[in-house]
């Protein structure tokens, strides 16, 4: 039984899938639709892009507005404000005009670096009915955040200090990061996948592999967007 964790990368999207024990896999993928036609055996694939999105001016995701509020003011700025629907399919040159014409904000350079894939999946979610079923939407500092007995990361993973701290998250959870992890800085160069980019996808797929256990959700009731795709992120906490 396959769990997946999925993370945006320069190259496209990476992907730890982990097995019984110590099997794992990881790949680099172009875009979304060929990494769901490798891994659509998973039983569930968390990944880190926005999932269900506002129409026009609607107001803002619930998920986003919680999971700032329990990342703090230092973490929760790497939950990104997310671009309506009509902004999401736009000219990535002219997508912040369009959303501060249709919201009345302008994006964010993070934002708009996301753009392409969040019309990506919202592609392959509202035309394949079977990926809805399978991938659901998480954010790798809010798996951190309740992995860690909810307290969110000190140190930003960028520096020296934040990677080591979410190697120790890591390692406390699943016995096998280090190999993992040794393995995917030496297949791939860094112009291709940085280094936190390993961890986040690691601690999504952590957090994917607990299903069992019971997953828990931001907000805790399941709200919709316009096309009927859900609007939630799924964590872990630790009993």
């Amino acid at each position: 039984m396959v769990y997946t964790g999925v993370d945006a990368c320069k190259t496209g999207w990476f992907a730890v899938m982990l097995g019984k024990g110590h099997d794992w896999q990881v790949a680099i993928f172009p875009d979304i639709f060929s990494l769901w036609k490798q891994c659509k055996d998973s039983k569930l694939i968390l990944i880190d892009i926005p999932i269900g999105l506002r129409q026009g001016a609607s107001g803002k995701r619930a998920c986003d507005e919680e999971a700032r509020r329990l990342l703090g003011l230092k973490r929760g700025s790497s939950v990104f404000p997310v671009p309506c629907r009509e902004v999401s399919y736009a000219n990535v040159e002219e997508a912040s005009k369009i959303n501060e014409k249709i919201t009345g904000k302008k994006l964010s350079r993070q934002s708009l670096g996301i753009i392409n894939k969040i019309k990506q999946v919202d592609q392959l979610l509202l035309s394949d009915k079977t990926a809805r079923s399978h991938i659901r939407e998480t954010h790798p500092e809010l798996c951190f955040w309740a992995l860690n007995g909810g307290e969110p990361m000190k140190y930003s993973k960028r520096k020296r200090e934040g990677f080591s701290e979410r190697m120790e998250v890591l390692l406390s959870v699943y016995p096998y990061t280090k190999g993992l992890v040794y393995y995917a800085e030496r297949k791939y160069p860094r112009k291709e996948l940085a280094r936190d980019d390993i961890l986040d996808a690691l601690a999504v797929a952590v957090t994917a592999s607990k299903e069992e256990q019971g997953l828990s959700f931001l907000p805790e009731k399941q709200t919709f967007d316009s096309k009927g795709l859900p609007m939630q992120m799924a964590y872990y906490s630790i009993p």
